[in-house]
C-alpha cells in the first residue's frame, strides 16, 4: 500500500515522487506504460488511469492523488482529460484522499495587462480554457478534499516547452530558431521543480484545499532573454531568433489540427503574460528557485558542444 499515488511520470510527476522519497514515503506511479523513475520507495503500475475502478483499486490507503498526467498533444485534450479527472475524483471520494491537481493559466484566459494572480476570474473563451475551468470546477463540486496548483510554462530537466521545442535544436545546430511568438514580450515561465514542489506542500495543508494557487516563479522574460540564458548555460555562442508571422500558424490551423490549437492559444505569446504568486509565497513560505538556476538544470545534459553527457 502506497502513501501517495501519481498519475503521470512526465517531469511533474518524476520530481513530486522524487521529492516524496527523500521524505521517505512511499509512492505509486501510474502510468499506461508502467514507466517512471527507479527507486526502492517507488512502485511502477501500468494501468489506464481513466479506468475508475482500476484507479480506485490502486488508490487504496494513499493520502494524496497528485494528477500529474498530460496528453502530448492539444488534439487529446478533449478526448483524455475528462474522463482521466472523473476517474480521479472517484478515487480520491472512495479513499478519502486529497487530489492534489497539476494546473495552468489557460482558464484565465486572454486578461488586461496580461496580469493573474489567484483571484483572476476564470474568463477563458477558447476549448482549452474552457476545458480546464469545467475540470476544476467539477473536483470542486465533487465534495473531496481537492487543490489546484498553476503554474506558467515550464522550464527544468525534460520539460516540454519553448526550450525543448524550438531553442534547443537551434542551440546543438548553431542555427536560428523560429519562433511563433512576440520576441520582446515579457512572459512568466515556472521551473517545474518549483511547481512539484508546490504540489507536495499544498497537497497536505488544510488551508490549501478547496481553491486554486499559483507556483512562485522568476521574473517574467521576453524569448529572445530566455535564449541568451540557454545559450549561456549551454556553453554556446547566442543564436539567431526569427519571429514567424502571426498568421503563419493561424492559416496552416485551416487544415492542420495541432497548428489551430496552438494558434488558440498564442494570446500567450504575442502580449505581456505575468503569473504573480504573491500570495501563495506569503502563506506558505515557498519561493522561486532563480532562472539561471533552473535553466541549468535543464540544459545539464548536455557538454559545451551541444551533444548529450554519457551517463
Amino acid at each position: 500500500m502506497a502513501e501517495h499515488v501519481i498519475i503521470g511520470a512526465g517531469s511533474i510527476g518524476t520530481n513530486v515522487a522524487r521529492l516524496l522519497t527523500e521524505r521517505g514515503e512511499s509512492v505509486r506511479i501510474v502510468t499506461r506504460s508502467g514507466s517512471g523513475p527507479e527507486h526502492p520507495l517507488i512502485e511502477r503500475v501500468a494501468a489506464d488511469a481513466s479506468d475508475p475502478v482500476r484507479l480506485t483499486e490502486l488508490s487504496r490507503g494513499a493520502k494524496v492523488i497528485y494528477h500529474c498526467a498530460n496528453p502530448p498533444s492539444y488534439t487529446q485534450w478533449e478526448r483524455l482529460l475528462p474522463p482521466l479527472q472523473t476517474a480521479m475524483i472517484a478515487a480520491a471520494k472512495t479513499n478519502d484522499a486529497v487530489l492534489a491537481l497539476t494546473g495552468s493559466l489557460y482558464a484565465y484566459g486572454p486578461q488586461p495587462g496580461g496580469r493573474m494572480n489567484e483571484h483572476t476570474p476564470m474568463a477563458a473563451t477558447g476549448r482549452k480554457g474552457r476545458l480546464r475551468r469545467r475540470m476544476w470546477e467539477q473536483a470542486l463540486a465533487a465534495g473531496i478534499r481537492t487543490v489546484e496548483v498553476r503554474g506558467a510554462d515550464y522550464i527544468g530537466k525534460d520539460a516540454a516547452g519553448i526550450y525543448s521545442m524550438l531553442i534547443e535544436p537551434a542551440v546543438k545546430k548553431g542555427r536560428a530558431a523560429w519562433i511563433t511568438g512576440h520576441l520582446d514580450m515579457p512572459h512568466t515561465f515556472t521551473f517545474n521543480g518549483d511547481m512539484a514542489r508546490a504540489l507536495v506542500t499544498l497537497a497536505e495543508q488544510e488551508r490549501a484545499w478547496g481553491r486554486a494557487w499559483h507556483v512562485p516563479s522568476p521574473p517574467a522574460v521576453t524569448i529572445r532573454e530566455l535564449a541568451r540564458h540557454y545559450a549561456s548555460a549551454a556553453g554556446r555562442p547566442p543564436i539567431r531568433l526569427v519571429q514567424m508571422p502571426r498568421f503563419v500558424m493561424r492559416l496552416a490551423g485551416l487544415v492542420v489540427p495541432i497548428a489551430r490549437e496552438v494558434a488558440e492559444m498564442d494570446y500567450q505569446w504575442y502580449a505581456p503574460f505575468h503569473m504573480d504568486a504573491t500570495e501563495t509565497a506569503r502563506t506558505f513560505g515557498l519561493t522561486a528557485t532563480d532562472l539561471d538556476t533552473a535553466i541549468r538544470n535543464q540544459v545539464g545534459n548536455l557538454n559545451p558542444d551541444g551533444t548529450p553527457q554519457r551517463a
